[in-house]
């Protein structure tokens, strides 16, 4: 297999800390690709009509997009324990927490791109706008961030990489004042070897 990723990506992170998770990493070949909005990229858009990444290419040449649709692909080819959990409630949960955290690297991204326009043509509302939905979500994992206990599912991974990619991105807006629950059981999923060893880092 053969995955297209950006290094900063917290999209791509969630898919390469599943894959290690699943002790399915080995099987995967990483694929630097610069993607970005503005810059379209000829090899990206060739897996991916949309331009982004992550985008897999699969043993039998399918390519496949977006990270839900990566992550589960790649959680149905290993015998471990699954990852996106069996119809039932825990599966709705942990599809509600992906879809809330990825809801804050939504928002988060159009930030930063908002604040990447030259100043005369920024939208100050949007961007708080923006800022708004994060706050909410970080408030709603903060409520239930007792019950996450140490479960490894597609949800606490994408909560994992969204706070990671606040920290690297974010910092200076302090996502963990007034939530400590939250923050207590990221130091402790953060120190997973997946998490650990996929941190993200500008490149130098």
């Amino acid at each position: 297999m053969k995955l297209r990723y950006s290094a900063t990506s917290p999209y791509v992170r969630k898919v390469v800390v599943l894959a290690l998770e699943a002790g399915l990493d080995g099987r995967i070949e990483r694929i630097p690709t610069a993607a970005a909005p503005t810059k379209p990229s000829p090899e990206i858009s060739a897996d991916n009509p949309l331009g982004k990444v992550p985008s897999l290419t699969t043993d039998d040449g399918q390519h496949l997009f977006d990270s839900p649709v990566i992550c589960e692909y790649l959680d149905s080819l290993h015998e471990g324990a699954r990852i996106f959990p069996t119809p039932g409630p825990m599966r709705w949960t942990a599809l509600r927490q992906q879809a809330l955290a990825d809801g804050i690297l939504d928002a988060a991204l159009l930030i930063r791109y908002e604040l990447s326009r030259p100043q005369d043509k920024q939208w100050a509302d949007w961007s708080a706008g923006q800022q708004r939905k994060i706050v909410q979500a970080l408030d709603a994992l903060e409520a239930e961030a007792a019950r996450l206990g140490d479960a490894v599912t597609i949800g606490t991974i994408t909560i994992g990489c969204t706070l990671g990619y606040l920290d690297f991105r974010f910092a200076a807006d302090d996502w963990r004042r007034g939530r400590p629950t939250l923050a207590a059981w990221y130091e402790k999923f953060a120190a997973r070897p997946s998490m650990a060893s996929t941190m993200p880092k500008d490149p130098t």
